[in-house]
């Protein structure tokens, strides 16, 4: 299995009030963390696999200002250049693994249509998707440890139930070697909300929200896993260098320029 990071956005940023006041609290201004686009492929020789989909091609940069409370960055590749750089064409995808409905996650479904899509069937109806491609998910496999409802799509990859950023979210897990990868889509925006236990502001179900972080930090906890992010650089950083979770070992942070 080899597990990559298709890149389009870097050099942005947030606020520490947008990435840890879901449940309130104060915050220093002053404190912005890293932020980027990347979104990820699993190739288990077999089958070709996209965690997520980014941004629409159309969309039009972000005008930023001194309120903005997150910045996506600037634009690197457009995401089938980026996928080719990392030498696939759109044809090789066999799977698509959907985390939730918005629109920074599923903006390139649309370029990849003989490819099975995979998502919680609550994601699926809020996107209207259809057609013989379309595989919505009942997670009707049980428990993945302490999670309590999963869906194997391939041996070592799972989709598991995860609500609160939405009310269809869903993580990607996978098992490679004795290293566990978690593909959280937006349980949280960056690393540093997971070691202070912090929710960010964006949710349409607190209280599962909450719960789901819990049930994150759990597990990463018990095992040894790789987090991978969508919307900080520390996602591929962590790939790259197969980082762990430690909870009592948090890394330092780099602050934006």
């Amino acid at each position: 299995m080899e597990i990559k990071a298709v890149k389009t956005y870097e050099n942005g940023f947030m606020t520490q009030a947008f990435a840890f006041g879901g449940e309130g609290g104060e915050f220093d201004t002053s404190i912005k963390y890293r932020s980027s686009i990347q979104n990820y492929l699993i190739d288990t020789g077999d089958d070709v696999i996209l965690i997520d989909t980014d941004m629409p091609s159309e969309m039009p940069p972000q005008e930023v200002d001194e309120n903005t409370p997150l910045s996506m960055g600037t634009r690197i590749a457009n995401y089938l250049s980026a996928l080719k750089e990392l030498g696939y064409d759109k044809e090789d995808v066999t799977k698509i693994l959907i985390t939730h409905k918005h629109a920074d996650h599923t903006g390139e479904i649309r370029q990849f249509p003989n490819a099975e899509v995979y998502l919680s069937k609550t994601e699926a109806e809020e996107l209207n998707l259809e057609g013989d491609n379309i595989v919505p998910v009942e997670f009707d496999d049980g428990p993945f440890y302490n999670f309590e409802k999963s869906q194997k799509i391939v041996d070592d990859v799972y989709l598991i139930e995860a609500i609160g950023h939405t009310t269809g979210n869903s993580i990607v897990i996978a098992k490679n070697d004795d290293l566990f990868y978690m593909f959280h889509g937006d349980v949280t925006y960056t690393d540093e909300a997971l070691y202070a236990n912090k929710l960010s502001v964006v949710f349409e179900d607190i209280e599962k929200a909450r719960e789901t972080l819990d049930n994150v930090r759990e597990f990463v906890k018990n095992q040894p896993t790789v987090y991978l992010s969508t919307h900080t650089p520390l996602g591929h950083e962590n790939l790259e260098n197969k980082s762990v979770i430690d909870f009592e070992n948090p890394p330092e942070s780099i602050y934006p320029k």
